[in-house]
């Protein structure tokens, strides 16, 4: 699963893919700060921990002898979190971030961040919030895309923590702006000990004031996460849910409900999610096959070392897909974005 490509026909085949109109849904802000870019705001604040970028690209995207663990593939936060603790370094990369996608053919994104993991040289969980905006904003503008927040309460840190988040993302959420706002809740961070329920009131708050509800789950434990998820939150769409194989009762509500799953090939493959080397057994496939909805995802561009090019690309080399194949399922996806922009930007 080696990346860039080098195989000729691989270039050729990702000049094709590039054209396709793309919808991203689940895709981490603090995960995805390009190299380059971290490194020259380690650089200015004085906060660079190594000598070199080539160094300190290491210490920001996963390495094969670091694979196979959710704990590992998580500890790769550690610094994006340094450069991201100020207003406009956020503002800053966010953009950036849009900016790379949109290289890329993406036309809706929906950006994710956990805003009480910005706040802890100062800055208020509005403020962090706002910052993200910003970026978006610029995004709408500059890039003529569809973009929107979707904020995250983080599992470890409770469910009262997500609570407090439900309530300031609602208050910038899009429907009470005319900019792009907040559009959707979450959670994320280790299932393990942190089942969906317990974080029910925050996601009833959320829905009450009118955001999409989605949520992690399903990736480090069993199915049971993806029904609690469902059931107990009301979520309409599930990051990874690979778990979700396992019951095919669930995967029939999936497909029932047109709950859509937003899969992350790469970073499953990299966490030990799914079986690992082979992109050919993602439960993508089998999430097709049954009739549920699905986003093709990149979870964490930097970190994965991936790109929305990269995820079409697992597809368009399976001769169960063809080019058309993988813009029907950006269309498809297209329909259960939160943003209210997401039908116009693919047109």
């Amino acid at each position: 699963m080696a990346w860039p490509a080098t195989d000729p026909d691989d270039v050729a085949l990702l000049e094709e893919i590039r054209t396709i109109p793309k919808v991203e849904l689940h895709q981490h802000i603090t995960g995805s700060i390009p190299v380059d870019l971290t490194w020259r705001l380690m650089t200015e604040h004085k906060l660079a921990p190594v000598e070199t970028i080539e160094e300190m690209e290491r210490l920001l995207v996963l390495q094969e002898e670091e694979t196979g663990s959710l704990l590992s593939y998580l500890d790769k936060f550690h610094y994006p979190h340094w450069v991201s603790q100020f207003y406009e370094n956020l503002a800053e990369v966010t953009f950036r971030i849009a900016q790379e996608a949109h290289a890329r053919g993406v036309k809706v994104l929906e950006l994710r961040s956990a805003p009480v993991k910005h706040t802890y040289a100062g800055m208020s969980i509005r403020q962090a919030i706002v910052a993200v905006l910003e970026g978006l904003n610029r995004a709408n503008t500059e890039l003529g895309m569809a973009t929107g927040l979707v904020v995250i309460g983080m599992r470890q840190m409770g469910p009262h923590i997500a609570k407090i988040l439900a309530r300031q993302a609602i208050a910038e959420s899009q429907h009470l702006h005319e900019r792009t706002g907040v559009i959707g809740f979450d959670i994320a961070g280790a299932e393990r000990g942190n089942p969906p329920g317990l974080f029910r009131e925050a996601f009833d708050i959320a829905r009450k004031g009118g955001l999409g509800l989605t949520a992690h789950a399903g990736e480090d434990e069993g199915p049971e996460m993806v029904w609690q998820a469902i059931d107990e939150l009301g979520c309409t769409r599930i990051g990874h849910g690979c778990a979700a194989l396992a019951d095919e009762e669930l995967v029939r509500r999936l497909a029932k409900d047109k709950i859509l799953v937003e899969c992350c090939i790469t970073s499953n493959d990299q966490t030990g999610a799914v079986e690992r080397g082979s992109a050919r057994t993602h439960p993508i496939h089998r999430f097709l096959e049954a009739g549920v909805p699905v986003a093709i995802c990149t979870d964490n561009v930097t970190v994965s070392g991936t790109d929305q090019l990269r995820e079409n690309l697992y597809l368009a080399k399976d001769e169960r897909y063809s080019l058309d194949d993988l813009a029907r399922i950006h269309r498809g996806a297209a329909g259960h974005a939160f943003t209210d922009q997401a039908a116009d930007a693919l047109e």
